[in-house]
């Protein structure tokens, strides 16, 4: 009856999702702040598709009332959780109560706070002084060039690459919490020499706790965003020092969900994110042969599809 009461909240979940493993931060709960795929870039590498609503235009978008009375009763659950995360389907610093929310959420649990971040608005002192009060941010930066910045993510005509390095550098003058700085590497665009040493010369600037070497992982909005191999990868970190890390495969293993309405919980999962079975198994405590039950009754309802990327069978919701 218990297990019942649990999968009927969570299935009604709008605004919060997860947890789901993190291969930065553990078993992650998000947040959604703002409506699916609203941002100020449309990167040739986000896995969930091309920005349809693209703008800087901080608002209301969700209210925040409205997210923490979800996440309140979330918590009720006692569901293992090792971060709770703003990042979701779009670029959560749109949402103008983001600072608020923050605040209201640390009053009632001790859950460290990290918010995912494209850097694209860090460069206004509101969005800055918002993030203060956050445990981690990950803000990313993938190049220093201007040109490239402009291939990678194509913004807004008038953001460019120094407007995101000054807002970065300004920011980790007044932040105290950890900043975990992703540096996401596509190969033939950003890993050249000369690449590499003009954001060594920014990361420098920045100042970062960590540096995370990222790469395409899971199918990307272009199939020009192609990922780096493990030698490659650890060439750049050797060159990026001793604060850079590699992003491994997330690996950890636990039960977290174990209830009726599986089929409503694996659907939630793939809206937010492309998935290999063994994905969802690991996250979702499901055993494998179980998925793929459910994940049988969601393809033949064409309420999910299979794609192919890099060898790999991912799936994603329609």
């Amino acid at each position: 009856m218990i297990q019942k009461t649990v999968s009927k909240k969570l299935s009604k979940k709008r605004h919060i999702y997860g947890p789901v493993p993190s291969r930065r931060l553990g078993y992650s709960l998000g947040i959604d702040t703002i409506p699916f795929k609203t941002c100020p870039f449309n990167c040739i590498y986000c896995q969930l598709g091309k920005t349809t609503l693209q703008t800087e235009r901080r608002k209301r978008y969700i209210p925040a009332n409205e997210i923490f009375a979800e996440l309140k009763n979330f918590l009720k659950n006692k569901i293992h959780i090792d971060h709770i995360t703003f990042s979701g389907s779009g670029e959560p610093t749109l949402n103008r109560e983001i600072g608020n929310l923050i605040k209201k959420i640390k009053k009632i649990t001790d859950i460290p706070i990290a918010v995912i971040t494209d850097s694209s608005l860090l460069y206004k002192p509101e969005v800055r002084k918002a993030l203060l009060s956050a445990d981690v941010v990950l803000p990313t930066l993938t190049t220093a060039k201007n040109k490239t910045f402009k291939l990678i993510h194509r913004p807004l005509s008038h953001i460019t690459i120094k407007r995101i390095i000054d807002g970065l550098a300004k920011f980790r003058k007044i932040y105290k919490g950890e900043i975990w700085l992703e540096v996401m590497m596509l190969k033939g665009i950003n890993d050249t020499e000369e690449e590499l040493k003009g954001l060594k010369t920014a990361i420098d600037r920045i100042k970062p706790d960590r540096i995370q070497l990222n790469t395409v992982v899971r199918p990307p909005s272009e199939y020009s965003a192609r990922p780096l191999g493990l030698q490659e990868l650890r060439r750049i970190k050797k060159f990026f020092g001793e604060n850079c890390e590699i992003v491994a495969e997330f690996r950890k293993q636990k039960n977290i969900l174990n209830f009726n309405r599986k089929g409503q919980i694996i659907l939630q999962y793939l809206k937010r994110r492309p998935a290999t079975a063994m994905d969802m198994s690991r996250s979702l405590g499901i055993s494998n042969k179980t998925l793929l039950k459910y994940l049988s009754q969601l393809l033949k309802s064409k309420k999910i599809k299979r794609i192919n990327y890099q060898g790999k069978e991912f799936y994603e919701a329609i």
